[in-house]
C-alpha cells in the first residue's frame, strides 16, 4: 500500500521514499527532516514570494511591461518544478528560485484582477476592487482551517480519500491541458471557465475545494516524510510542493471571486 499519494505531483510516494532509501545511512534525528524545519522553509519561500509578487504589482500600477514577467516567471516556474521533480536534492536552491519566479507572476495576475476596468467582454482578467485582498484572506483562511481539520483528524488521509482527490486531480490537469493544446486550433475555451454563470460558479467552487483537498494530503506527505526520516533537504522539497498547493488555491479563489463579482 502507498504511503504517499498526494494529488500535488510534487509530492508523492517516490519522492521521499528514494531520498529515504538512498539516504539511510545518514539519516539522524538532527539531519533528518522535521515538520518545525519545512514550516520555516515554507515561510521563507513565501516571503520570496510576497517579495517579487510586490515588485511585478508594483510594475504594473506604474504602467510598466509586465508581461515578461508573466511568460518568464510561468516558463522559468515550469522548468525549475520539473527538475526539482527528478532532483529533489537541488531543493534548496531551486525551491528559492521557484518562489520568486512565482511571484512575478501572482504579482502581476493578481494586479490584472485588482485594476484592470470591467466591461461588457467576458475576460479573465476583469478586476474589481478589493478582490485580491479577499482571495488573501481566503486562502489564509482555507490553508489553516484544512491544517486544523487535518491535525484533529477531521478529515483523515485515507488511502480512498487520496485515491479520490488524486483521480479528480489527475482528470482536472488533463482536462485544464486539453483546453490549452485546443487553443493553438483556434477553439473557444467554455463559457463557464469565465462567465459568472451558475455552472462557471460551480466549477470554480469545485476546483477550489479540490485544492483545498489536496492540502490535506500535502500536510500527510510531509508528516510522513519525517516520520520516514527523509534527508533534511527534503524540507525545501515539502515547502516548495506546499507552495505549489496553495499558489494554485489562491489563483482558483481569485478566479472564482471574480465570477461573483461579475454577478
Amino acid at each position: 500500500m502507498a504511503l504517499f499519494q498526494s494529488g500535488n505531483p510534487t509530492l508523492s510516494e517516490k519522492k521521499f521514499s528514494s531520498t529515504v532509501i538512498s539516504d539511510v545511512l545518514h539519516v539522524d534525528t538532527l539531519n533528518g527532516m522535521t515538520i518545525k524545519g519545512t514550516l520555516n522553509k515554507f515561510g521563507m519561500l513565501f516571503l520570496l514570494t510576497l517579495t517579487t509578487a510586490y515588485f511585478s504589482w508594483k510594475q504594473f500600477v506604474g504602467g510598466g511591461e509586465v508581461n515578461t514577467f508573466l511568460i518568464g516567471g510561468i516558463i522559468g516556474g515550469l522548468i525549475v518544478a520539473i527538475t526539482l521533480s527528478f532532483k529533489q536534492e537541488w531543493a534548496p536552491v531551486l525551491a528559492p528560485i521557484y518562489a520568486l519566479l512565482q511571484g512575478l507572476v501572482l504579482g502581476a495576475v493578481s494586479a490584472f484582477f485588482e485594476y484592470s476596468s470591467a466591461s461588457n467582454t467576458p475576460t479573465f482578467y476583469s478586476g474589481y476592487s478589493g478582490i485580491v485582498i479577499q482571495a488573501i484572506g481566503l486562502t489564509l483562511s482555507v490553508v489553516v482551517g484544512m491544517y486544523l481539520l487535518y491535525k484533529f483528524n477531521i478529515i483523515r488521509a485515507t488511502q480512498k480519500f487520496k485515491a479520490i482527490v488524486l483521480t479528480a486531480t489527475m482528470g482536472l490537469g488533463i482536462f485544464y491541458l486539453a483546453l490549452f493544446a485546443l487553443s493553438f486550433f483556434n477553439v473557444q475555451m467554455p463559457g463557464f471557465m469565465y462567465q459568472g454563470s451558475l455552472l462557471g460558479i460551480g466549477f470554480s467552487l469545485f476546483v477550489v475545494a479540490l485544492a483545498a483537498m489536496n492540502l490535506i494530503l500535502d500536510f500527510d506527505q510531509i508528516e510522513k516524510g519525517v516520520e520516514m526520516g527523509a534527508p533534511k533537504y527534503m524540507e525545501w522539497y515539502g515547502a516548495f510542493g506546499l507552495l505549489v498547493t496553495i499558489i494554485w488555491l489562491y489563483m482558483e479563489i481569485l478566479r472564482l471571486l471574480s465570477k461573483l463579482n461579475r454577478r
